[in-house]
């Protein structure tokens, strides 16, 4: 089950519920009675790790796939002078 960050409005209470998804948000606060007990807006505490990921999603500390660069042609390209027209 998720747990949710609350907090009240009135009195600045604060606490995590735990519920389920298909639960009605709580609105009245244990500590002062008020209805003004609202979810909070929280950052997903997750990761994901493991194989078969894409080599730059979360991935930390490990070396990086080797970027290559094209090599530009020789000036004497076409000439047949560079190895490239060999």
């Amino acid at each position: 089950m998720p747990i949710y960050a609350y907090k009240c409005a009135s009195c600045g209470f604060s606490q995590d519920e735990m519920q389920k998804i298909s639960d009605a948000p709580l609105t009245d606060c244990p500590s002062c009675g008020k209805a003004e007990y609202a979810k909070q807006l929280t950052a997903a505490g997750f990761a994901l790790k493991g194989t078969g990921w894409y080599a730059t999603d979360f991935k930390g500390g490990g070396s990086k796939p080797a970027e290559t660069k094209p090599e530009a042609p020789s000036p004497a390209c076409g000439t047949g002078a560079c190895p490239a027209c060999n």
